[in-house]
């Protein structure tokens, strides 16, 4: 490891937040401002360490007695053996030493989609927030229009649209040194226009053919597009973690649908969801082919057979538990 050597402060995510150039051995670290590096950090001792080369030629970090301490690998350690991707931490902050002559990875593919940025992107998330809770209103709507009712929806989705996809740029720029408000707000209007579009689609595919799967377990569909959602919000603020995210995403998606399962069961003894059709279609729509008077009266009587068996079960069960307790009472008098 060859002069000059760069002190670098990191983030907890591994982002450098600072670097200090420093010409010559020993390096001293700390709060005070005799040191060559100064710690902007209250856990961090006035002379924290000390970094110079050992007997054998290599860098060593050795804490000089702090009460917080260093740590490396995990585990606090008196001196430590410094090499160009030896994370430390001393009180409260993070760093790392290089030479410089350290190698630098290759160079990245830019996949950030600079044109894809500003107005453009924002317009259409917009646009695309407002066209689909309007319409999602006026789809449910059965009272007589007024127009005060769409505008209230229209600013509280427009609302919180923005809110949502300014919590996602202030975590981009923290995080990925750019905002990207427009392309969260793009990422958001696409979403709810996947959930709307799926769920008109899922109602007519069931009310027309009679495929209830699609509304029962529906919600597992938009519970998917909602991670997907958050996906796309994690990949626009770190690109090159695209593998991770996935994991994250798809992690959501089994818990999410496991709890959801789960809900069901133990609400109504299945796991499916109620069947509910929040879209009120046309007779035309329907081509499953209609069941006869008969077919329906046959259904109803064995729900009828099957209800009064229950309750005759029921009653049997009561009346084995009254003779039970009069037995006991009899015993006892």
């Amino acid at each position: 490891m060859s002069a000059p050597y760069f002190v670098e402060i990191l983030a907890r995510n591994g982002e450098v937040l600072h670097r200090h150039k420093v010409a010559t051995l020993p390096i001293r670290i700390g709060r005070g401002y005799d040191n060559d590096v100064i710690l902007d950090d209250a856990h961090s001792a006035a002379a924290h360490a000390i970094v110079d080369l050992d007997d054998d030629g290599k860098l060593l970090l050795r804490d000089l007695g702090s009460k917080n301490g260093t740590f490396a690998h995990g585990k606090r350690a008196s001196s430590t053996v410094v090499e160009g991707n030896t994370v430390m931490r001393l009180g409260h902050t993070r760093l790392r030493i290089r030479s410089a002559d350290f190698p630098v990875p290759a160079e990245v593919a830019d996949t950030t989609m600079h044109g894809w940025e500003g107005t453009v992107p924002a317009t259409i998330g917009l646009a695309l927030i407002a066209v689909f809770s309007c319409l999602g209103t006026w789809i449910s709507d059965i009272e007589p229009f007024a127009l005060i009712r769409y505008l209230l929806v229209l600013a509280s989705s427009l609302g919180l649209g923005l809110l949502w996809a300014g919590a996602w740029g202030l975590a981009n720029r923290l995080f990925g040194s750019h905002a990207r408000m427009g392309r969260h707000l793009f990422i958001l209007g696409s979403g709810m226009a996947a959930v709307f579009i799926w769920r008109a689609l899922s109602n007519v595919i069931a009310y027309a053919w009679s495929a209830e799967v699609f509304t029962r377990y529906g919600s597992l569909v938009t519970l998917a597009i909602v991670c997907a959602v958050l996906f796309f919000h994690l990949i626009t603020i770190k690109p090159h973690h695209p593998r991770r995210f996935a994991i994250t995403a798809w992690v959501m998606l089994v818990a999410g649908s496991a709890l959801s399962l789960l809900n069901n069961l133990q609400s109504t003894g299945r796991t499916a969801d109620e069947l509910y059709m929040s879209v009120l279609l046309p007779p035309e729509v329907r081509h499953s082919p209609d069941h006869s008077l008969a077919q329906f009266l046959g259904n109803a009587a064995k729900l009828k057979q099957g209800a009064d068996a229950a309750r005759a079960r029921s009653v049997k069960d009561g009346l084995g538990d009254d003779d039970d307790d009069g037995g006991e009472s009899d015993v006892t008098d």
